[in-house]
């Protein structure tokens, strides 16, 4: 039986992912109700955000998850969209725009 909607997996419990994903569930407690169900992915945007910084740390998963927000807005792209289970080496922490596609 799944107890919550995120992401399940084994995932260090690092400050920084603690604040990331703490942030992204209070978003789902809170906020997003009022925003609505209108995510055009699967995994939703919250839910990608989630699992993203928890696997990749916040750096990198909150830029992913920024920027999966972003690509789902009008004219935004749709489908399913997983999230990366490793980054491939030519993504550096010092080149954050590089996750756009992701």
């Amino acid at each position: 039986m799944k107890l919550s909607r995120n992401w399940q997996g084994q995932w260090p419990r690092t400050p920084g992912r603690l604040l990331g994903t703490g942030f992204v569930r209070f978003y789902q407690l809170t906020l997003s109700g009022f925003v609505g169900n209108s995510c055009r992915h699967f995994p939703t945007c919250s839910e990608y955000a989630y699992e993203a910084i928890a696997r990749h740390g916040l750096w990198a998963g909150g830029w992913m998850g920024l920027f999966r927000v972003l690509r789902c807005g009008p004219g935004g792209t749709h489908g399913v969209d997983p999230v990366p289970e490793a980054l491939p080496p030519r993504h550096r922490w010092w080149a954050p725009w590089r996750l756009w596609r992701l």
